[in-house]
This record gives structure tokens, sequence and C-alpha cells, in this order.
């Protein structure tokens, strides 16, 4: 039986989800599940609402990060992304965890939310707000990623990890919303992006991403014409 993922592509953890899945060579299907109105049986599998959530044969589970530690554990002859050694899986981890509780609260439910979410349902944009995140909030965390990813390839290691993948899912969002990192003052950090980007997984997904952002861009126009 396939694994099945419910939420929305452009949830950055959907997308974490999606692409640690892809990176395994998993095979999985997309179920559409909405945030902030998930259906009556979409509680049963998360009583809390939010996405994604994951069914793999009788086991359900909840929250990008334990999905993604799941599928680690379960799935032992795929391709490592939290590593062997405890000390660089403690760091994959710190990683991840900061860009869901750090970043996402700014590129996601910041920028991205109020540059294309809100517009879309006919709700204006919040632009002090998005202005606020992009020159106040923002750029100490990206001074604190560039300075961890110094003149490597990867955040963690010498390969692909979850922590590349969560602080790009993350940066993807900001991108979507209209903003891009400004590669003179984070060269490591933009470098390390446009890598992603690149990357088979990601680039596979990003083509639909960006058509349902547009999507979202022009409804908003016609909510506020």
């Amino acid at each position: 039986m396939a694994l099945t993922v419910f939420g929305a592509p452009l949830s950055p953890f959907v997308r974490k989800v999606r692409l640690c899945l892809l990176e395994k060579g998993l095979d999985y299907q997309l179920e559409m599940v909405m945030p902030f109105t998930p259906p009556e049986w979409y509680l049963q599998l998360n009583p809390l609402g939010r996405i994604p959530a994951l069914r793999d044969g009788d086991v359900t589970l909840a929250d990008s990060s334990v999905i993604c530690q799941y599928l680690e554990d379960a799935y032992t002859d795929t391709l490592r992304l939290y590593e062997h050694d405890a000390r660089a899986r403690g760091q994959i981890r710190w990683l991840e965890k900061y860009a869901d509780y750090e970043l996402a609260p700014l590129t996601t439910f910041g920028i991205f939310r109020n540059r294309v979410l809100k517009p879309s349902t006919g709700h204006p944009c919040n632009e002090e707000f998005v202005q606020t995140a992009l020159h106040e909030k923002l750029p100490p965390h990206f001074d604190y990623l560039e300075r961890q990813l110094g003149q490597q390839a990867h955040f963690v290691g010498e390969r692909l990890s979850l922590a590349d993948i969560a602080i790009a899912s993350q940066l993807i969002n900001m991108e979507h919303g209209g903003e891009q990192l400004d590669a003179t003052r984070w060269p490591a950090l933009s470098a390390h992006y446009a890598r992603m980007k690149a990357l088979p997984s990601l680039a596979g997904l990003l083509p639909s991403e960006q058509r349902m952002t547009a999507k979202l861009l022009e409804m908003g126009k016609t909510a506020n014409a």
C-alpha cells in the first residue's frame, strides 16, 4: 500500500515531508487537505487539525518532524537524512526545529500569508508586518544560518539532510511571497538555496507550486479590484 500524505502543497511542512519521501525514493500519494478548515474525518488523523499527516498502512502520524523521523526509522534501507552519528543527528534536529519555529512565523505565516493567502480571500495584506519581517526580524536569522553553513555545501556533514530540506522549505514560501535572499549579504545561504532548488526532487515540485501561487495572486487581484 502506498504511503499517503494529507495536506496542501504550498505548506512548507507538507513540502518537507514530500521532499523526505522523494529523496528516500518512497512512493506516496498526496491527498489534499486545506489548513484552517480541515474536514471532520481529518480530525481523526490529527485532532489538532494541522497539516501534514501521514498514513502508512495502519500507522497514522501528524507533525512534519515526527513523520520524517518515522520514515527514517521505518525505512532503514533508504537514504539517511538524519545521519547515524549522535552529534550530527542532534545538529540536524536543531536546525530543522529552527526552520520550523523561527523561520516559519516570518517567511510563511508572515510574508507568504500576507502577500498571497490573505489577498486571495479578500483580506488586506499587512505590508508593515512584511517589511518588519524582511528588514528587522529575518536578517539575524539569516546571519546565524550563514555562519552555521560557512563554506560547506550542506548544513551538517557532507551530504543532504533534513536540516537542508527544512530550511529550504521555508525560503521557498518567502520566494512565493515575492522576496529573495540578498546574495551579496548572505552569499553562502543564497548559494545553498540555489543548490537545493536544483535538486531533482525539489525542481519537480516547484512548477506546480508556482502555478498555484500565480492563481492565488490572480484571485487576490480580482477579490481586491
